[in-house]
């Protein structure tokens, strides 16, 4: 039964929700949702983007505030039906919404001849929260199994309430100094502090059985059998007690220890659990503890449970950039941010319980207390940015996250594996817009960008899938005042479909069987900001 509470990944809502690699979100300003390709930006928003670059903005005081409202739709299709195909999941869709009605990024920078200080706020990872109403397959694999396990009783279906909500939102607080050498190259070099919390409530309650007298709860259902069974263990032990242990029952029957109605009611008992009759009554006896024990551990996991759980941790990211400007007219960005060690504390005030220890003791998911590693890895942008006329702009850029090299904290089956178990190939993006300016007041872009996950099948699950996706971007500005700017964008991003072979264990017969499963989602942002200068 342990496999009921697989519904949560430690990393699931650590993954980037919207643009950026597994982890991290590059979609940083209302420029940029216009105009996905800003790694040469020489704007305000080059704070996050091109720190190098803020050698480019007039000497004074600049600022920008924008916000994105971001909405994800995530689907997974399920195709498992049970042991012979005979019977699976009641319904194969299940759907999520993931919301991030505030999406705030805020960057200051003051601009000398020589020297520029900046200071940045944004969700570098996570930031949205996810709804799950009807829960995943993974919520309803095991008590679909339930229905077949309990077929020569009558079990004709199940019924089960499962909620989950989540939130995620790593937010970085980041720091620069900019320096410009000659009108060929700037460089800079910073610090971001990342804030990292997610947090996580749901529960699974009312797990029933359709059985011949109505439906029942499957975990009264147990306790009925854990009752049946140490009904019979307490006659073995009687009999173990008395001597008889090395008898069978139908030793035991013929030296008139025990009566045939007594034989055969501990017969019936046996042969319920599996087990020969024809062993010794110690054998049976060590039978029926094993099974009450078993059968009452199992009526505690499907009873009704409950997380609520929050996990805090904090890192620093350093950042280098180097901004060339071969041309007036042309530009390159350059940037390489080191990866961020990030360590995730449980506060966990209720919990899933997924098994008990052999003396015995509870196992939960999130143990209050305990530490999970989910870095942020490094990663290299380099864009560029070219003037065709003066009304005319053409940008292109790239990034590269080294995902392999940081740890995500991942598990298989309950064991932490490397990245290389998990990730066949680095996660990487290609960008490329146009910006036209129609007039001194307003101007419009639009752009494309292009993410390919590296990630294989042991990666993807219901709750945590990554997905190779194209965005498209578009929207304008309006220069209001020559030192005032307000930035409108609309992106919008759509996913391949993932596919993976998934293996589940059929508790009953100790089988494993195979089922296809499908991931889907796509995403929609629409962004609004203002830069100002003094």
């Amino acid at each position: 039964m342990k496999k009921i509470f697989t519904l949560i990944s430690a990393s699931f809502f650590t993954v980037c929700l919207f643009a950026g690699g597994l982890v991290t979100n590059t979609n940083q300003s209302a420029s940029w949702v216009r105009l996905p390709a800003r790694d040469a930006s020489t704007g305000i928003d080059a704070v996050y983007f091109n720190p190098a670059g803020l050698m480019k903005l007039d000497n004074g005081l600049h600022l920008s505030l924008s916000n994105q409202t971001i909405f994800q739709n995530k689907e997974v299709e399920n195709f498992y039906k049970g042991p012979g195909g005979s019977f699976g999941l009641n319904q194969s869709l299940y759907k999520g919404k993931v919301k991030a009605p505030l999406f705030p990024s805020i960057y200051a920078a003051y601009k000398l001849d020589k020297l520029a200080f900046s200071i940045g706020f944004n969700p570098i990872g996570g930031g949205g929260g996810a709804v799950f109403e009807k829960g995943l397959p993974s919520f309803e694999m095991t008590p679909s199994d339930l229905v077949p396990s309990l077929a020569t009783q009558g079990a004709t279906g199940y019924r089960l309430d499962p909620y989950f909500e989540g939130t995620s939102v790593y937010f970085g607080f980041q720091g620069g100094i900019s320096y410009k050498i000659n009108d060929f190259i700037s460089v800079a070099a910073g610090l971001r502090y990342v804030s990292a919390k997610n947090t996580y409530n749901g529960y699974l309650r009312n797990i029933e059985i359709n059985m011949p007298s109505g439906w029942t709860r499957a975990d009264a259902i147990m306790t009925g059998i854990a009752g049946n069974a140490t009904a019979a263990a307490t006659s073995t032990s009687a009999l173990v007690s008395a001597g008889a242990g090395s008898y069978t029952l139908e030793q035991a029957e013929q030296a008139t220890i025990i009566t045939h109605a007594q034989r055969l009611q501990l017969e019936g008992a046996l042969a319920a659990f599996g087990s020969p009759t024809t062993i010794s009554i110690s054998q049976a006896d060590a039978v029926f503890k094993g099974a009450a024990a078993k059968y009452t551990a199992t009526a505690s996991l499907l009873g009704n449970q409950e997380a609520d759980v929050e996990q805090v941790g904090s890192g620093i990211t350093p950042f280098l950039s180097v901004n060339l400007s071969p041309a007036e007219n042309f530009n390159i960005g350059i940037k390489y941010e080191l990866a961020t060690k990030l360590e995730l504390q449980n506060k966990t005030a209720k919990d899933f319980r997924t098994g008990f220890t052999p003396e015995g003791n509870p196992v939960t998911m999130f143990p209050d207390g305990e530490k999970n590693r989910n870095d942020m890895p490094a990663m290299l942008s380099v864009g560029i940015d070219y003037g065709v006329t003066k009304k005319l702009n053409v940008s292109a850029g790239g990034h590269y996250y080294f995902d392999k090299s940081a740890d995500y904290g991942r598990k298989l089956n309950g064991v932490h594996v490397n990245n290389d178990r998990i990730i066949d190939k680095n996660f990487f993006e290609l960008a490329a817009g146009l910006e036209y300016r129609i007039s001194d007041l307003l101007l419009v872009s639009g752009g494309y960008l292009y993410a390919k996950t590296g990630v294989n099948s042991d990666y993807q699950s219901d709750l945590t899938y990554s997905l190779t996706s194209s965005t498209v971007g578009l929207g304008g500005a309006v220069n209001i005042l020559r030192n005032f700017r307000v930035n409108l964008g609309f992106g919008y991003t759509f996913y391949d479909t993932g596919e993976k072979t998934i293996d589940h264990l059929f508790s009953a017969t100790a089988t494993n069987i195979q089922a296809r499963e499908t991931y889907f989602k796509d995403t929609m942002i629409l962004a609004v900001g203002v830069d100002f200068s003094f």
